[in-house]
Parts: C-alpha cells; sequence; structure tokens
C-alpha cells in the first residue's frame, strides 16, 4: 500500500473516531439519569441514525448512544465482548460471523436497507465511465483509486466483487487505496487525494465536493443488504428502538438519503 495514502487513511479514521472517544464521559453521566441504547452500525448510515436517535430521544426519552465504524471493526467489539445493544450491518458475512458466536439474538434478524455502489471522483475532475467489459476505466484516469479495504469492508468487498465481474480489477489491483472504512474512502476523493473511488450512492449524496461519474449495474455483485439485530444480552429499551428504526418515520429519513428500505 503507498505510505503516503496509508497515513492519510489512518489519519481521517482516528478524526473521525475521535468524536465519539470524546463524548464518552458525557454518555456515562448519562447512564446514570436515564436509559441508553448502544447501536454499533456500519459507517455509511451514520448521518442517517444521528438523525434518527435524536428523533427516538425526544420522542421516548431513551438516550441512543453510536458507536460508527466499518461492520468488521464493529463485529469483532462484539465479539470480544463489547457493550452493544443493537448492531446494523453493511452486509450478511458480519452478521453471520456474530450469529456464529452466539453475540445475536438470531429471532430480532431483519434485512433493513439496501443500496447501490457507485464510482465518484472529485467534484472539479469528472469522468465519464461506461458499465462495460470493454471500456478501459483503469485508462480514464491516471491517480489512485480509493475503496473501503476489500480485505474487511464491506464496500470494499463488494467493490472487488464489480470490478472483477466487469473485467477491470487486474489493471487496478494494484492502484487501490484502501481505506479504514466508506466515508474514509470517500474523503479521500473529496479532498482530491485520489482520482476516483468506489462508495455507496448515499455516500456520494451526503457531501458536496466529489460528483458521481457511473453507477454500478446490480448485478455486477451481490445484493447490497443491510441487516440489523439485537445483541445477546441487549438491554429492555433496545427492542423499542429496533422497532422505531425500522418503522415509518425512520423510512423517510432512509429514503430520503437515498437508501432503499427493504419491506
Amino acid at each position: 500500500m503507498n505510505e503516503t495514502f496509508q497515513k492519510s487513511s489512518l489519519a481521517l479514521a482516528a478524526i473521525m473516531a475521535a468524536s465519539f472517544v470524546l463524548a464518552m464521559p458525557a454518555w456515562a453521566a448519562e447512564a446514570a439519569t436515564a436509559q441508553v441504547v448502544t447501536v454499533f452500525a456500519a459507517s455509511s448510515a451514520s448521518d442517517c441514525l444521528t438523525t434518527i436517535g435524536c428523533q427516538y430521544e425526544a420522542a421516548h426519552g431513551v438516550k441512543v448512544r453510536l458507536n460508527l465504524a466499518s461492520s468488521s471493526v464493529l463485529a469483532r467489539q462484539i465479539d470480544e465482548g463489547a457493550a452493544c445493544d443493537v448492531f446494523l450491518s453493511a452486509d450478511q458475512e458480519w452478521m453471520d460471523y456474530l450469529v456464529k458466536r452466539d453475540r445475536i439474538q438470531t429471532a430480532s434478524r431483519r434485512d433493513l436497507l439496501g443500496n447501490r455502489l457507485v464510482i465518484v471522483t472529485p467534484a472539479d475532475r469528472p469522468l465519464t465511465v461506461r458499465m462495460a467489459h470493454d471500456f478501459d476505466f483503469a485508462k480514464a484516469f491516471s491517480g489512485r483509486l480509493s475503496v473501503g479495504d476489500p480485505a474487511h469492508v464491506p464496500a470494499g468487498k463488494y467493490a472487488r466483487e464489480a470490478l472483477q465481474k466487469l473485467g477491470w480489477w487486474t489493471a487496478l489491483e494494484n492502484r487501490l487505496a484502501p481505506a479504514e472504512n466508506v466515508r474514509v474512502a470517500l474523503k479521500l476523493v473529496e479532498r482530491g487525494e485520489t482520482d476516483a473511488g468506489i462508495v455507496y450512492a448515499t455516500d456520494a449524496r451526503a457531501v458536496k465536493g466529489v460528483a458521481v461519474a457511473a453507477v454500478f449495474p446490480e448485478d455486477a455483485h451481490a445484493p447490497i443488504r443491510y441487516p440489523v439485530a439485537l445483541c445477546t444480552g441487549a438491554g429492555p429499551a433496545a427492542a423499542g428502538l429496533l422497532e422505531y428504526i425500522s418503522g415509518a418515520e425512520a423510512a423517510t429519513v432512509w429514503t430520503n438519503a437515498g437508501f432503499t428500505v427493504v419491506k
């Protein structure tokens, strides 16, 4: 991996994580006076869950604490004993990982959301990309391609699958800038540190500094599904939040951000 991009990716991830660490003392104080539900969720759901959590707090007086990162990181934290009530994963694999380790209440598991995969570029350096085997995507731009790390980040795994399906993977494999999570991959494009990136459609809509060059066909990769479930040992208030996240009021927030709500 290019050292400059590795350092940049890690620095961005650290900055994003720091906001949650700084808030922890406040959460601890709130826990003494109110019910708290802890949600571990894929970073691509961060904006929506922040809004939905505030709505739920206002309506029900239950504090919603968010831990947002790559699904792989969160699943490993849960498996290692981190206190979590609700887990929202960006793919089935990391939910299955926890099911096999008896960390999930399987009866509560459901598919909540769908998403699309897109190619983005810095807004001032747009590309025209044709989704076809005979299009040479590697020659369409000169720099690196930021993605969630295909080794463990769901968005990166979908990206690798799509690139392989289109016959583009071999020419691009050594030009990847793997990121800690999909939001870090997006930030690298927004800052102009990579010439292109592959992220979720909802991520591309969340910022103004990128342009969508193309949308991958849905059959280019496995269906993008976000399963959600209660963790083993979830507190009594967690079931109510899970139903709210899956309900009509939250559906408006999800769809406005570009997600598909799975029926």
